[in-house]
């Protein structure tokens, strides 16, 4: 089912409008204050950067101090009750909200933006929690791609709409107000339709101190330590994304010598970028959680960053330009490709993010993880905020404050993949896989979503793994043989990926004991791991006979066995029947046609080697 078959889903379209109205608003507003401090309070531009980065402390300030709570009132009601009386509150602060306008008060536009940011801490946690619970697994990529999209569409529109609103003389405040308070009651009207959606843990005892809970929530976060640097990862993008969002008023006045359409222009190239780049994700990952995604994500957020310094370095001669005079000018277009690039694998890098802690965070703790994530991006973004106000104060430019962030980047992003290998093993892997073979996938949602789980299939080439890995959407670990663990350049690899090496009884058997034990200690710990039962890659294309090893393995460990089948691999890229000697055949090699086909689990007590032999025959039916 295409992604977005969801948005005629009762269990998803109203719940996607009420967020996108919520994120239209919310920069409506801010741009509308922004439009209003840049270019109708006659600021200066030391005053303008302070103020912006002031209203981003405020904003966020809320998530900081009340996301743990936010968490709490997640898990505790019933989420589409929940969304209403946030929704609710939008309407009154935006009511707020058009009265400052109409004052043109800095300060209480500022008092307002916070009340904004506080309406928003509440958003938080339902927004991410509540999609694991109205999704199947299938569909959570394709769904959380849906929302960024729709959220980077609604920035656009808002920023669009707040700046060019606020720009119209005479009636720039009142139509900005009319437009903040329209919104905010479509968006209560929408949230309205939202099914209900079950309290998590009705139960939860309500901690009213809001720094002991988020001190607790931090500890659910770091419990999974895969989760948790994804989360490092989220948070280190809002501190990448606001430390670009937050001086584009200032870049594209001072540097692009535009005027308010030019920040207009650039707020759209990014959005899309982000929109397009989130959808892509869908398409690229195969439906799946693909971490594999993010750090090519992350190499394009530095790539692009460091060409958008290099493309402007100094400030503009020319001043006052709208968007088709910068785009006609020199190096116009490539700022404009740069922007809407650093959106578009910004989308790469995000989406599997948040949808790879949503499916492996404990789903009665999810709303309060999403809370912890919270806090911790909050934490990321004031520091975002003091590290563009010092770098500034120092006497660096904009644009070398982006390059400054753009290296940075690649550091960050290079200790999370250290800390979490899955990482850039899966971009290898996902890389490797979808350069080599075109895949068909078929019953993957037969693998358990969580628990122990033993997967058999027929081995037919060297990338068999490489498949597997790339079309399963938990981490497996693979039971290989030992000569080919043992390879001085790919033992490395093997070692970060968790793979098994295993030996005959005649060859080594502490070796071969040593294995199961660590088969067994996989299976203890709830992982998915798998075997290839006949012992080696097969010599003709046929399935040899299943050896026993796997009926050990269960009368130790008692666990779901999910038959599984490799068609059309047999002739191609490192099968045996392989050799790149015979260059007439590459062709039909390369690029190959295959399948994974996923069987039905087979009960422990039922699953010898015969049975599993007979399951896997079946599922490759007769294409080998």
């Amino acid at each position: 089912m295409s992604q977005f078959a969801l948005l005629g889903k009762r269990r998803f379209a109203p719940f996607f409008l009420t967020q996108a109205l919520g994120a239209f608003n919310d920069n409506a507003f801010r741009y509308a204050l922004i439009g209003m401090a840049t270019f109708r309070l006659g600021m200066s531009s030391q005053t303008l950067s302070a103020y912006n980065n002031i209203a981003l402390a405020l904003f966020i300030a809320p998530f900081f101090l009340f996301s743990a709570s936010a968490g709490q009132l997640a898990e505790r009601m019933e989420k589409a009750r929940l969304i209403r009386i946030v929704k609710a509150m939008e309407v009154a602060v935006m009511c707020l909200a058009a009265v400052a306008f109409m004052l043109a008060s800095p300060g209480m536009l500022l008092a307002v933006l916070f009340l904004m940011g506080l309406q928003s801490t509440l958003f938080g946690p339902i927004k991410y929690s509540i999609l694991p619970q109205t999704l199947h697994p299938n569909e959570l990529v394709g769904g959380n791609g849906l929302v960024e999209t729709g959220t980077s569409l609604a920035i656009l529109l808002g920023s669009v709409a707040g700046n060019a609103l606020m720009a119209v003389p005479h009636v720039g405040p009142q139509l900005a107000s009319a437009a903040v308070i329209g919104v905010a009651i479509a968006g209560y009207l929408s949230s309205r339709a939202i099914p209900p959606s079950p309290a998590t843990a009705p139960g939860l005892r309500f901690e009213w101190n809001p720094f002991v809970e988020t001190w607790r929530v931090l500890g659910y976060s770091m419990r999974n330590r895969t989760v948790f640097n994804a989360i490092l990862g989220i948070s280190w993008f809002w501190f990448f994304g606001a430390t670009l969002t937050v001086q584009l008023p200032l870049y594209t006045r001072n540097f692009l010598g535009g005027d308010a359409s030019v920040l207009t222009l650039a707020l759209a190239l990014f959005s899309i970028g982000i929109g397009v780049g989130s959808l892509l994700c869908e398409k690229l990952s195969g439906g799946k959680v693909e971490p594999g995604l993010v750090p090519l994500g992350a190499a394009g957020m530095t790539l692009f960053g460091i060409d958008l310094y290099f493309t402007r370095p100094h400030a503009s001669l020319v001043h006052g330009q709208n968007w088709w005079s910068l785009l006609t000018s020199s190096g116009g277009w490539h700022i404009a490709l740069d922007l809407t690039l650093i959106g578009m694998v910004s989308g790469f890098y995000i989406v599997p993010l948040f949808a790879l802690v949503q499916a492996r965070a404990e789903r009665s703790q999810l709303s309060r993880i999403i809370a912890g994530t919270n806090i911790i991006n909050s934490f990321f973004m004031v520091l975002a905020a003091g590290f563009g106000i010092g770098l500034l104060a120092m006497g660096l430019t904009v644009p070398q404050l982006f390059l400054v962030v753009a290296l940075l980047n690649a550091g960050v992003a290079v200790y999370i993949f250290t800390l979490v290998p899955e990482f850039p093993l899966r971009f290898v892997d996902w890389l490797l896989v979808n350069t080599l073979y075109r895949i068909r996938r078929e019953g993957i949602d037969r693998i358990p979503e969580d628990g122990p789980a033993l997967l058999v299939c027929n081995h037919v080439a060297f990338t068999d793994p490489l498949i597997v890995m790339a079309c399963v959407r938990r981490p497996v670990r693979f039971v290989m043989d030992y000569r080919i663990f043992q390879l001085p350049l790919l033992r490395p690899l093997f070692r970060m990926a968790g793979a098994i090496p295993i030996a005959g009884r005649k060859e080594d058997p502490a070796l071969l004991e040593a294995a199961y034990d660590a088969i067994d200690a996989a299976l203890a710990a709830g992982e998915v791991v798998c075997i290839y039962p006949e012992g080696g890659l097969t010599k003709d294309g046929e399935i040899a006979p299943f050896r026993s090893g796997v009926e050990r393995i269960l009368e130790r460990r008692p666990v779901p066995v999910v038959p599984m089948a490799l068609r059309g691999l047999w002739g191609s890229v490192f099968s045996r029947r392989d050799n790149i000697l015979r260059r007439a055949r590459l062709p039909r090699r390369f690029r190959a046609r295959i399948e994974l086909i996923v069987g039905a689990p087979v009960a422990p007590d039922a699953a010898d080697a015969a049975v599993l032999e007979t399951r896997v025959r079946e599922l490759r039916g007769d294409q080998a």
